[in-house]
């Protein structure tokens, strides 16, 4: 019995010490892992190459989106609504005008730069995930 309450505690304490080091929490959207690296000059993502141009990829909850901002600077979101994040009907799209990202399920809209919520319902900015570039690869990971 001893054994097995210390046992439990111990694993207690690395599960809290496993989500507490797992870094960015989103107050909806679960984290997941991602991690990996594109080339923005390859043909293949075409609209990396200029600034304003994005991408959509596959990982993260229900996708992601690559936004180019300027020559060295990318920012990546997780294509779930964070108002709705459940419901694949809602997976967000950047708008025609290329500067928002939006829900047309729920009607919720988002500042392409940052991520923050500019209409709801969304209460919730983006879930945004790290990316590092060096001038050739662009790694996203969280």
């Amino acid at each position: 019995m001893k054994h097995a309450l210390k046992f439990c505690t111990t694993m207690a304490a690395l599960v809290l010490l496993l989500v507490a080091c797992n870094g960015y929490e989103h107050e909806t959207i679960p984290n997941v892992r991602v991690n990996f690296t594109i080339y923005p000059d390859n043909v293949n993502y075409y609209n990396l190459n200029y600034i304003g141009g994005h991408e959509y990829f596959t990982g993260g909850v229900a996708g992601i989106i690559v936004y180019r901002i300027d020559g060295n600077t990318f920012v990546a979101y997780d294509r779930a609504c964070p108002h709705d994040w459940e419901d694949p009907a809602a997976w967000l799209e950047v708008d025609e005008s290329g500067i928002m990202i939006v829900d047309n399920h729920c009607g919720s809209r988002f500042n392409i730069l940052d991520g923050s919520v500019i209409q709801g319902p969304s209460r919730y900015n983006l879930r945004m995930y790290h990316t590092s570039y060096d001038g050739r690869a662009l790694r996203i990971y969280s």
